[in-house]
Formats: structure tokens, sequence, C-alpha cells
């Protein structure tokens, strides 16, 4: 296996079974936790999710696990993951933080056991081709007169008054 990784557990909403394996239900999450060496985080903020990583939920992760969060900065409680950092029992790799932008002197930064990377996409190989079709069926739109797609609305007065 890649990364010489024994098991990979994932979580989810609801369980059910796939090619790659059992998805188990987000309930189960406690339970899972202690054996966890890398524990990553990939979900939408809601406010279900908005504070899921807390003190107890840190406290249920293995000594020495590491917290990878590439979802949303406010779903780890920045506070509770700083005393597990400067405790030295965990780690973490942050793409995203709570606030964010982390701001200058922020304890983050000092924080042992941590990687901050910057939120940023990467480029694909796909960008260049769905660019080129969205803008020529754009154009296309607008020559005929139709609806132009993915149309964001702002409010405010456009005539400006």
């Amino acid at each position: 296996m890649p990364f010489e990784v024994a098991r990979v557990a994932r979580v989810a909403r609801s369980a059910r079974a796939t090619e790659r394996g059992p998805v188990h239900p987000f309930t189960e999450l406690p339970a899972l936790l202690p054996e966890a060496d890398v524990v990553i985080l990939s979900t939408p903020l809601n406010e279900t999710t908005r504070g899921l990583v807390d003190a107890g939920f840190l406290a249920r992760m293995k000594d020495g696990a590491l917290l990878v969060n590439v979802a949303r900065g406010a779903v780890v409680d920045t506070e509770a993951l700083l005393t597990e950092l400067e405790s030295g029992r965990l780690t973490a790799a942050l793409d995203v933080t709570d606030p964010e932008p982390l701001p200058p002197g922020h304890p983050l930064w000092q924080a042992p056991g941590v990687l901050i990377s910057p939120h940023v996409g990467g480029p694909t190989s796909a960008f260049l081709p769905r660019a080129k079709r969205l803008l020529a069926d754009q154009l296309g739109r607008f020559v005929n007169r139709e609806p132009l797609r993915n149309v964001i609305l702002t409010t405010g007065a456009a005539d400006g008054a």
C-alpha cells in the first residue's frame, strides 16, 4: 500500500460499504480516534462541524497523532489545538486556520509540532481545457443574447444611485 498504511478508516454521516471498504458512521468517530495515527479533516463547514475538533475530540486522539486540516479553519477549536500542540502530545498540519488569514504574531505560528501551509488549490491539467470551454460557451451565450452561466448576484445599485 502507498505510504505503508495498514488501515484507512473513512467516516461520513452514515455507514455504507464501498469497493474500497467500509465507511463508518459519524457516530463511531469517538471510538476510532484512539486508534488513528493520522486524522485528516475534509468536511464542509456547517453548524454540525463548526468546532467539531474541540478539547474532547483532541483528548481522544492517540498520543503522538497528527491532525491534518484541509477542511475549514473553524472546524477546529484553535485554543484547544494550541493546548495540545504546546504540550507536545499532538502534532498538526494545517492548510486552513481560524482565524484566517492567520495574523502575524498568532500563537500558532510559534507552536511546536505544527506545519502551516497556504490554502491554495494547485493547478491541474484539467483547468485550461475547462476554462476554454467555459469562455467559448459564455461568449456564444452573450452574442446570442442567452442567459450566462455562473452569474454571481451582488447587492447594491448597478446604476450608481
